[in-house]
């Protein structure tokens, strides 16, 4: 029987995994809410939880619980603006989580997904076929063909890469034209 013994191992061996995949994917200020919600599902539902897939199952259910959330998700208004200026330059920050960004952006929902799990979440094959519902071989197909499609629009990328937005000083632009074939 699974007991509250059991739920302290599970909720100290995954719920900061589980609280970075929120993290990740929703605002922060409702990462720790999300992770709670999943934690609480884990528990009214120990007796589904399979034996050595814990984090598998976790993480269905926050995909499970995230698609709910965003469902729900509202404007809120900024009620302080900080009166520091930070100056680094976001722009250069960023430049390689953008091209990370638009490279996933033209896959499919479904193939990143299955990346993400494998690359951020660390799950191995037969983990990402709990979390995605199907069988190992299933898993592995999938995440055989994401890695291709992800090749591709790699080398689709950098066969065309986009042109560097304007910043003050440069004389580079990108037209609604081009933004709108991305």
């Amino acid at each position: 029987m699974r007991d509250d013994a059991w739920f302290e191992g599970l909720f100290r061996a995954h719920s900061t995994a589980v609280y970075r995949y929120f993290a990740r994917r929703a605002p922060i200020d409702d990462a720790q809410d999300l992770a709670a919600d999943v934690l609480a599902t884990a528990w009214r539902r120990r007796d589904d939880v399979p034996d050595g897939a814990e984090l598998p199952w976790l993480y269905r259910t926050a995909g499970f619980v995230l698609a709910n959330h965003r469902r729900k998700i509202r404007a809120i208004p900024v009620e302080e603006v900080p009166e520091e200026v930070d100056d680094l330059d976001a722009s250069e920050l960023t430049l390689a989580d953008d091209e990370v960004r638009a490279v996933l952006a033209a896959l499919g929902p479904r193939d990143r997904r299955i990346l993400l799990l494998h690359a951020w979440e660390g799950l191995d094959g037969d983990q990402l076929a709990v979390a995605l519902g199907i069988t190992r071989g299933g898993a592995d197909a999938a995440l055989s063909r994401a890695r291709s499609r992800l090749r591709a629009a790699w080398s689709a990328h950098d066969a065309d890469p986009p042109q560097a937005t304007a910043r003050p000083g440069t004389g580079a632009s990108r037209t609604s034209e081009q933004t709108q074939t991305r």
